[in-house]
């Protein structure tokens, strides 16, 4: 599996929005994961979602997307048929990573159990970003996953089966390797 990390901050980058309009708590409310309609579409998802939440999980889960990126044809040949997801995530100990060297870390980590996990049409890539929490400012993680399948040989579009086959496979390694976080809390800091 490829596995990359990187900090994108400051200027116009995206910023986690962890209480959004949208938010559903599935750390105090798990039997709302079928409220989240792309974890309706994609069990495996659904099954990342809750593990993410859970109580062994040092993370929690702000917001999610499922999509089927474009095709590269530029490649000429079979092109693949692919499937991607991410999931905004924040640490249990304090709603929000406080320095982004936590996050940081927390991402090296991460990146380094995953990348010997052998799912070769596989990729995941952490950033790093700022978060806000209510009132509270700090940094959280963008993981996107991607899987690629291509059809048995045949000419033409890929086999999203087997993308979606890869992607879970992916998301199941993603869970199994969550690093552990003990950031600092304060009182006014915790979401839970």
């Amino acid at each position: 599996m490829e596995a990359e990390w990187e900090v994108e901050v400051g200027g116009g980058a995206p910023v986690i929005d962890a209480l959004w309009p949208g938010f559903v708590d599935l750390r105090r409310n798990p039997e709302r994961i079928g409220e989240i309609q792309e974890a309706a579409a994609f069990p495996a998802l659904a099954r990342l979602l809750l593990t993410l939440n859970g109580a062994g999980s040092p993370l929690w889960t702000a917001k999610c997307d499922l999509w089927e990126p474009e095709a590269d044809e530029s490649a000429g040949g079979c092109v693949p048929a692919k499937l991607a997801c991410y999931v905004d995530l924040l640490p249990l100990a304090s709603h929000l990573f406080v320095h982004w060297k936590d996050a940081e870390a927390f991402c090296r980590e991460w990146v380094a159990r995953l990348a010997p996990v052998p799912l070769p049409e596989c990729r995941v890539d952490l950033v790093v970003r700022k978060a806000i929490s209510g009132q509270a400012e700090g940094f959280g993680v963008t993981a996107y996953l991607s899987a690629a399948g291509m059809a048995g040989g045949a000419k033409g579009n890929g086999d999203r089966f087997a993308a979606a086959e890869a992607l879970a496979g992916a998301l199941v390694a993603f869970a199994g390797a969550i690093p552990r976080f003990s950031g600092p809390a304060t009182a006014a800091s915790k979401l839970q």
